[in-house]
């Protein structure tokens, strides 16, 4: 007779799964909760105890960990170890169907005590999964209900699991074991104070592989995406998103998501080439298109509102990569689907981040570090000049500084209101972006402001924007010849606010 061991947390597919083993002819051995669920099925069940002959004890803290059950699991099918087994009065098992105790969902709500966290640390299961899985020779482990379907399918084509479906199986189960104790490991350190920092002392990642891509940056480079959905949201148009996409769509809903008000980001090689906000949609495109309709070809938008039939008939023939909104309406939708090549993603506003910190590597090491999302504290800001912004000039500075992070260093923004007008990006020196954000701009920049997301070293780059009739600045100060800048600032009659906090993005 063959035996199968069902010791589940949830409960999904079990009776059928069950139904289908009993038909095959297997006895069922359970515990708990699952052997109640069996036997109210009507399914014959002999309980752990039985086989163990020792009662489940410590509130169930103890129940399947005994030579009885492990020595069943464990045993080779050799004539020695069956032999051994007989000795004993032990019985082989063959197939092992466990899931653990909920502890991710469990401390995934604030309220979780430390208590009740470390009563859904399962021993018993863990214990099962590993030694089914080190005896995949012989014995099938089951952990995920999605393989309840095709074990019974090859069971009842073949009558047994092939070695081919064992291996799978077993990495599948100490892969899920690893995950369980990365889980626990990264819960126990944060919350029992760790090493004092914001990251963990060991860094130990635990996402699934959502799916392999066609190729990375570039056609010879082989690429994949880790984690449950793309960017946390679902795919509504378009084919699977590549490497470069993921990166394009991330930079722009980010920027997007960044503001308040109604705001739309058009990105292009993960930096904005146009940005603006404003009540009305429609008008936030035309204003973010208006500061490089040339590069925006191609490009991405992201919209932190749901989009309309009026904005997609706004969008006009622009060729777009791809859209990210967090909602679409039917009729907006029914209007993407003529474009050709577009790739629609709908993102929640609220959608959790997979991990709390960025993460890069570097040669022989993995460097990581906070996001740049901190909320901007206005009072550290600071008047250097004897001119004051005005109002207006208030209104394209505050705007300005928020997209320039955003932007690749060294990073130059031009704006007029909320709305960028000029974006210089990724120089290598300062002066460099200031003078291509005034060559790219479309309109004249004379009276527009300008954001810079690091200080500026000497002051050609304040010469520079002089000459354009750039009238306000705000960067972060703090470089030695600060005090350059403000008398060339004075001279010409601009106003220079210092924030105290740089932006740069690498």
């Amino acid at each position: 007779m063959k035996r199968a061991l069902l010791s589940v947390w949830d409960k999904t597919g079990l009776v059928d799964l069950a139904r289908g083993l009993s038909g095959l002819g297997y006895e069922l051995i359970s515990t708990g909760g699952t052997a109640r669920t069996l036997r109210e099925a009507g399914l014959p069940v002999v309980e752990v105890a039985e086989v163990t002959r020792f009662p489940e004890i410590l509130d169930g803290r103890v129940k399947t960990l005994h030579p009885a059950i492990h020595g069943g699991i464990l045993a080779q099918r050799t004539e020695s170890h069956l032999a051994e087994l007989a000795r004993h009065g032990i019985t082989p098992i063959d197939l092992v169907v466990v899931n653990l105790y909920p502890f991710e969902a469990t401390v995934a709500n604030p309220d979780t005590t430390l208590a009740k966290a470390i009563e859904q640390i399962d021993i018993g299961g863990v214990t099962l999964l590993r030694a089914a899985g080190k005896n995949h020779a012989y014995v099938a482990v089951v952990v995920d209900p999605r393989d309840y379907e095709p074990i019974l399918a090859e069971l009842q084509q073949h009558g047994t699991v092939s070695a081919e479906t064992r291996q799978r199986l077993a990495i599948k189960a100490f892969r899920h074991a690893a995950n369980y104790d990365i889980a626990i490991a990264n819960y126990l350190e944060h919350r029992l104070g760790g090493n004092g920092s914001l990251f963990p002392s060991v860094l130990q990642l635990s996402i699934p592989k959502l799916e392999d891509l066609r190729y990375g940056e570039n056609p010879h480079q082989l690429a994949a995406v880790y984690g449950a959905s793309p960017l946390g949201g679902r795919l509504l148009l378009g084919e699977s998103l590549s490497y470069n996409n993921l990166l394009d769509i991330d930079a722009a809903w980010r920027t997007a998501t960044d503001f308040v008000e109604p705001t739309i980001a058009i990105i292009k090689h993960n930096t904005p080439c146009g940005v603006a906000s404003d009540d009305d949609l429609v008008v936030a495109f035309k204003r973010a298109l208006a500061t490089d309709p040339v590069s925006a070809f191609g490009g991405i938008i992201a919209v932190n509102r749901p989009l309309d039939e009026r904005i997609v008939a706004a969008f006009g023939d622009l060729m777009l990569d791809g859209l990210a909104a967090p909602a679409v309406t039917p009729a907006a939708l029914e209007m993407l689907r003529k474009r050709k090549r577009l790739r629609l993603i709908e993102i929640p506003l609220d959608s959790a981040e997979i991990l709390p910190w960025d993460i890069r590597t570097v040669h022989g090491n993995i460097v990581t570090q906070q996001r740049d999302r901190m909320p901007e504290d206005e009072s550290a800001w600071k008047v250097v000049t004897q001119r004051a912004p005005t109002a207006e000039e208030w209104e394209g500075l505050r705007f300005g500084w928020r997209v320039a992070k955003h932007v690749k260093s060294n990073a130059i923004v031009l704006g007029r209101g909320k709305a960028t007008i000029g974006i210089g990006a990724g120089q290598m020196s300062r002066v460099d972006s200031v003078k291509i954000a005034i060559m790219k701009a479309q309109q004249d920049v004379a009276g527009s402001v300008m954001a810079s997301d690091a200080f500026f070293p000497f002051v050609d780059g304040i010469e520079e924007a002089a000459k354009a009739g750039i009238t306000a600045v705000i960067e972060p100060g703090g470089s030695l010849r600060d005090a350059d800048a403000i008398a060339a600032a004075n001279a010409h009659q601009m106003a220079m606010v210092f924030t105290g906090t740089r932006h740069f993005r690498h």
